[in-house]
């Protein structure tokens, strides 16, 4: 608000003058409140009780169709790191706050500017941050991989489900409402627990068997001897729902 008031102060000392130049002063002015007004590409916002520990994480770039340039990435980027450096946090919901979109995939409008370099340094940003083709073989095979990859066709929600890809296939405007009452039961874990299970499988996949089993070992070491293992046997024997702490 400080910096609204020094804007209009200035517009207020140039309009006092009489300048040739009140049609650019009115233009910059005009822009500089735009600029004010815009919003973050990314938005944390975190869930209130009951469902406290759910941490929603909204993109919101209306304008493009939500989809993902420098600013867009660095926003998911620097989320992704606030939510990681927040133990409050147990599960993350990735939502659109855009109607009927989530997500266009690559600014290929803002691609067209980039020189070589400058491509080559965000598509590697893109990689480190989504796994791109690596991952997509992981789930639907290497045939499926490639077919989808040479031809670049797209899938409806129904295919998209039978291939693996996404989980659920939902009619129209329910996707946020079965996201949510699957955050909420995954919320009701232990988080210890929760954290675990995501490192021995993500790891696991990368690894033969035998030393994926060695990965499942190290990650149950590190819940063997914690407070919510024990209130789990607890709330189990006492037949009660367990209240988890992360300790």
């Amino acid at each position: 608000m400080r910096i609204l008031r020094g804007i209009l102060a200035v517009s207020g000392h140039l309009a006092g003058r009489r300048a040739p130049a009140n049609n650019v002063h009115l233009a910059l002015f005009s822009r500089a409140l735009q600029i004010l007004a815009q919003q973050e590409p990314v938005r944390l916002q975190k869930l209130s009780a009951p469902d406290s520990g759910i941490v929603e994480m909204r993109l919101e770039r209306p304008e493009a169709r939500n989809a993902i340039g420098r600013e867009m990435l660095q926003g998911l980027r620097s989320a992704i790191e606030k939510v990681k450096a927040d133990a409050t946090a147990n599960v993350v919901l990735l939502a659109s706050s855009v109607p009927k979109v989530f997500c266009a995939g690559a600014d290929l409008k803002e691609r067209r500017l980039m020189s070589p370099c400058e491509v080559r340094e965000f598509v590697n940003s893109l990689r480190s941050t989504f796994l791109s083709f690596e991952r997509l073989p992981r789930i639907v095979g290497k045939s499926r991989a490639k077919e989808l990859i040479f031809t670049g066709r797209r899938f409806d929600a129904v295919e998209a489900v039978t291939m693996g890809v996404v989980n659920y296939c939902v009619p129209a405007g329910e996707a946020y409402k079965r996201a949510l009452e699957l955050a909420q039961e995954i919320n009701q874990k232990g988080p210890l627990a929760i954290r675990m299970a995501k490192k021995a499988i993500n790891q696991g996949m990368e690894v033969d068997l035998s030393a994926g089993l060695a990965v499942e070992e190290e990650c149950y070491e590190q819940v063997l001897h914690t407070q919510d293992r024990l209130e789990g046997l607890a709330a189990f024997a006492e037949k009660r729902k367990p209240v988890y702490t992360g300790k």
